[in-house]
């Protein structure tokens, strides 16, 4: 009896040495995901389940429920989130489309303007906003006029800021990826510019206008920076989770409201994720880009928007700057090097912590990841599915959440791992499983690069794991890997929420020092300390520039 065989590619046998290798790529990212966040997260559950000692219950969750602090809060934090994400949305969108849809001038300065939030902690735009619309802002010294930006005004303004350029980065994504096909197509028939917009352009970008309002709602619900500068009386779930462990050393009630931020935060983040999804995996890959034109009656107030914007977020930054040079804001302006000078709050060695911090992270990040992103190509697919989840699941949580997860998973005496609590290298952890999600996405994109053909010639040739990741992978993964070290290496320098209830008085880290110091009215020392942060950060992006084109020099 005959029968037709069907011939499938297979994949080659792995030796003892490639299963090993496979064995540690997946396992250890794998043992390290379970160990600094799955269980830091299970800790900050059952704290907030726990009542009396060791009896299990809802009491502490009646208790903030019926508390009218919480209430407030909440309400605050959810009406402030909306408000921001609503302004982000409008000015995003014109920016986005100024730079994709018209022949803009000034480009580079829009692109400083986005890039400068990104450069310090989100408190910085607090600090810029109180030097010019504080009680002893720029405005009240020249005109006498009785500003005040404490409160919901300035923490709006201050959290627009913040997250206006993550959202025109998911807004000019969704625009790139509109086909001309459709403009031109509507041309023919006669539709006007107005209704091209409202019928192609809109339902085009309505994934990637959810996408970044999702973003902006996430980041500006679970913010502590400027809430902490400039929030004044105006209270927030991040402040208030603040409040009940710091200042009432109540660890049970700020556990419960750390899982109350947290549940808008996975929602959001779920909605995000499949809006992504739906804009990014509809678009066609032969699609033709929309070429720019010149409207000067649209293009012209669109101009001024934008530029108005963006030298307003200029002109907050240069203003911290500013301050930061002269000798008694705002009353003698003259120029000084001697906010320099920080000798309280621990001087310049929070700045060496970050500084040593950032490096761990982004070292350990990227390896870390790499051995993970490597792993999952050769996975079977319901294992692979189930690592990918595990690797994208911090996303949706706070970095105030996990740090407070990690005060209840490592605070302890008895055990190896209350070895970590109180040093550097507890912080590092936590910022790198902080921002997880995003590296580990990137290193997928990456990844997808290596030629599989490659691959297997590689592997024909009789060489195994070890010789695909030499010959193979490593010669294409060399620019990703550039871009999530520097990643990582910023995010860390900058991040505050998540290493807040981790420092010492021994301690400390260099956007807590900030906040320090502009507690205790060093105002411009705080502003000498932010711009030496911004300095850092700078330095390392031009640097990742100079290694991003040094790798693709040698691809070519």
């Amino acid at each position: 009896m005959s029968a037709l065989v069907e011939l499938k590619p297979r994949r080659p046998r792995l030796t003892a040495a490639d299963r090993l290798l496979l064995a540690v790529s997946i396992g250890v990212p794998l043992a390290g995901l379970a160990l600094f966040f799955l269980y830091p997260l299970a800790t900050i559950a059952a704290r907030s389940l726990s009542v009396g000692g060791n009896r299990l219950g809802f009491g502490n969750y009646l208790a903030v429920l019926s508390s009218p602090g919480i209430a407030i809060a909440t309400w605050n934090s959810l009406i402030l989130s909306l408000a921001t994400t609503a302004i982000c949305l409008v000015l995003g969108f014109a920016i986005a489309f100024a730079l994709q849809r018209t022949r803009l001038r000034g480009r580079g300065l829009v692109a400083v303007a986005l890039a400068l939030p990104m450069l310090a902690p989100s408190l910085v735009q607090g600090l810029g906003i109180l030097f010019i619309l504080g009680r002893n802002g720029l405005v009240h010294k020249w005109t006498g006029l009785p500003v005040d930006a404490y409160g919901f005004s300035g923490l709006l303004f201050s959290d627009v800021l913040y997250a206006l350029p993550q959202a025109v980065l998911i807004l000019e994504a969704a625009l790139r990826h509109s086909d001309a096909r459709y403009f031109d197509a509507a041309e023919v028939m006669g539709a006007s510019r107005l209704r091209q917009f409202f019928d192609i352009t809109l339902p085009n970008a309505r994934f990637g206008i959810l996408s970044a309002g999702f973003v902006v709602f996430t980041v500006t619900i679970t913010d502590f920076g400027n809430a902490a500068v400039i929030g004044g009386n105006f209270r927030v779930l991040a402040t208030e989770i603040y409040a009940q462990v710091s200042g009432q050393m109540n660890f049970a009630m700020g556990a419960v409201v750390g899982i109350l931020l947290l549940l808008p935060t996975v929602v959001a983040v779920v909605i995000e994720r499949v809006a992504t999804q739906r804009q990014f995996g509809g678009g066609s890959e032969s699609a033709i880009p929309v070429t720019p034109d010149s409207l000067p009656a649209r293009d012209v107030p669109l101009g001024f928007l934008v530029h108005g914007s963006a030298l307003t977020v200029i002109a907050v930054v240069a203003t911290v700057v500013f301050a930061s040079l002269v000798k008694l804001w705002p009353y003698n302006l003259s120029m000084t090097f001697k906010n320099y000078n920080i000798t309280v709050a621990g001087g310049y060695a929070p700045l060496a912590t970050t500084l040593e911090v950032s490096l761990f992270a982004a070292v350990a990040g990227v390896v870390l990841l790499f051995l993970l992103a490597f792993a999952m190509k050769r996975l079977p697919p319901k294992l692979a599915k189930a690592a990918y989840l595990a690797a994208v699941l911090p996303v949706g949580v706070p970095g105030m959440v996990l740090g407070l997860s990690y005060v209840f998973a490592f605070n302890l005496g008895d055990n190896l791992l209350g070895m970590l609590y109180g040093g550097s290298l507890l912080i590092a952890l936590c910022n790198f499983y902080h921002y997880h999600s995003q590296g580990f996405l990137t290193m997928m994109t990456g990844m997808r690069t290596v030629p599989p053909a490659l691959e297997e010639a590689v592997s024909c040739l009789g060489g195994g794991l070890a010789a695909v990741l030499k010959d193979a992978v490593l010669p294409f993964i060399g620019a990703t890997a550039v871009s999530v070290f520097f990643f990582l290496f910023m995010r860390s320098m900058v991040t505050l929420s998540a290493v807040i209830f981790l420092i010492t008085p021994n301690l400390s880290v260099a956007a807590v020092s900030v906040m320090r110091l502009d507690e205790a009215g060093f105002v411009s020392q705080a502003a000498a300390f932010s711009t030496c942060i911004m300095g850092t950060v700078l330095g390392a992006l031009v640097v990742m520039r100079l290694a991003l084109r040094r790798a693709a020099r040698g691809r070519a």
